[in-house]
């Protein structure tokens, strides 16, 4: 029998899985779970169970955390961005970012694929494409590695590294649901940011499934169709009209205020018009905030990076169209973690020679 990952679970789940298959020693799984999470390890026989229990806690479950390959840091104004590259069991990586956020506190960005499939033309994980969804447990595990293994101290983790939530919505969802999870890791839901460039379909999945104090952000950076659809392949499937149909129906409580993140692209996307553009999608959806972002070349750049000027120009624009808008401080541009700057172009290509015929795992 496979093992199961107790780190996929909530403390809950994981009480009514070990009475289903353990003789003895069920009665500790609350125990057991809260330890692990908060100390990073699975150590039965630390709530005194005998040496039968502990090994059949060891035969049914498993708490394995990946491997850190390497960590790479960058020095700003608002303190230290750091890369972590973390290995999965099949070999395949995955980056998560540590990111100051000023006052001391700092935001984990997470990923929820290895690569991904929506292909944006600015990021650059869209050009490995989609190697596989990421696991329940091999998400929350960045966060345990993040705290146990290297020592960070994270207040918010923000669905937005490699991978498009979205499109891995019933594994993202049960990962939310182990962070926030009061009896174990109790990250506030206030806590936690989902991302994603408009996965209609998720988002609405996202919406039954009852988070009520859930962040969610979307990537929009250009709002009419045309342009849309060449920078973001998802607009072809889902146009703005059925994206903003469906983010107006998303209201899980009353003060929510959605995300609008914008990737400022000189030359393609930073008009007065665009600007406009912006604000006559943002009307109907009540409350928002549109984070600006300054885009950060890749391993292929599409444009250059905007200058200071540029980035306030366009923040003026959209304040007199009456938008709250906010510039997201570029961080960790020298290590290629700031924002569409993670992921591995190699890596789509090393996996193909290692497997020949393979064909993209979901």
């Amino acid at each position: 029998m496979e093992r199961i990952p107790i780190h996929a679970l909530t403390n809950d789940e994981l009480a009514a899985r070990a009475r289903a298959l353990l003789p003895r020693g069920y009665g500790h799984a609350r125990r057991i779970h809260r330890r692990a999470m908060l100390e990073g390890r699975l150590a039965p026989a630390d709530s005194g169970l005998g040496t039968e229990a502990c090994a059949a806690w060891a035969s049914s479950f498993s708490f394995e955390l990946p491997e850190v390959t390497r960590v790479e840091s960058d020095e700003g104004e608002q303190g230290t961005t750091s890369k972590m590259v973390v290995r999965l069991p099949d070999g395949l990586e995955v980056e998560s970012v540590l990111i100051p956020m000023g006052r001391g506190r700092q935001t984990l960005c997470v990923s929820s694929q290895v690569g991904c499939k929506m292909g944006c033309t600015f990021c650059e994980t869209g050009r490995m494409g989609l190697l596989r969804h990421l696991r329940p447990e091999e998400i929350v595990a960045q966060l345990l590695v993040a705290r146990h293994r290297l020592g960070w101290t994270v207040r918010n983790v923000v669905f937005m590294g490699m991978g498009e939530a979205l499109d891995n919505a019933a594994n993202v969802i049960q990962a939310l649901r182990v962070l926030n999870d009061e009896a174990g890791l109790a990250m506030a839901q206030e806590r936690l940011t989902v991302c994603t460039v408009g996965h209609v379909e998720g988002i609405r999945l996202l919406h039954d499934h009852g988070f009520k104090r859930l962040n969610l952000s979307i990537s929009l950076n250009a709002a009419n169709d045309s342009l849309r659809s060449e920078i973001m392949p998802i607009n072809r499937r889902s146009d703005l009209a059925e994206l903003q149909g469906v983010l107006m129906g998303y209201r899980p409580r009353r003060n929510f205020a959605l995300g609008v993140n914008y990737c400022l692209l000189p030359g393609i996307n930073d008009t007065r018009a665009d600007a406009r553009d912006v604000a006559g999608f943002c009307r109907p959806l009540g409350r928002v905030l549109v984070n600006l972002i300054p885009y950060n070349p890749g391993s292929t750049p599409l444009t250059r990076a905007p200058d200071e000027p540029e980035v306030e120009r366009f923040i003026g624009w959209l304040r007199e169209e009456g938008l709250p808008v906010r510039e997201r401080i570029t961080k960790g541009r020298s290590v290629m973690a700031a924002c569409g700057q993670l992921g591995n172009p190699e890596a789509r290509a090393l996996r193909r020679q290692a497997q020949p015929g393979a064909g993209e795992r979901t």
